[in-house]
């Protein structure tokens, strides 16, 4: 099992930036490729970014690459979102979650941190 609890979420304006962080905790950290997914009221669960175990390759959805940036610390066991630049259309539940290494699924998910984003 691998705990995941997401942090940073909260309101701010067009243009600005946020960063969130997920803190895993349980399983080896670094066993895990790690994602953040959003999702907005009345819409479905959408990818945002990945990143592999070793911090080596990292993937986004059209809507943010270029804006936001995917990191994790295996020392400190946590992944981070940094979010820049961001658009009233980036308002969501954003949840991070792990994927074990060699499987397309990823199988713990977060509570999820609300970020708010007013125009």
């Amino acid at each position: 099992q691998v705990q995941l609890e997401e942090s940073g979420g909260g309101l701010v304006q067009a243009g600005g930036s946020l960063r969130l962080s997920c803190a895993a905790s349980g399983r080896t950290f670094s066993n895990y490729a790690m994602g953040w997914f959003r999702q907005a009221p009345g819409k479905e669960r959408e990818f945002v970014a990945g990143i592999n175990r070793s911090d080596a390759s990292t993937s986004y959805s059209g809507s943010v690459k270029g804006r936001f940036i995917i990191s994790r610390d295996n020392a400190k066991n946590t992944v981070y979102l940094q979010m820049n630049s961001l658009k009233p259309e980036d308002t969501a539940v954003y949840y991070c979650a792990a994927r074990p290494w060699g499987s397309a699924k990823y199988n713990y998910w977060g509570q999820g941190t609300q970020v708010a984003v007013s125009s």
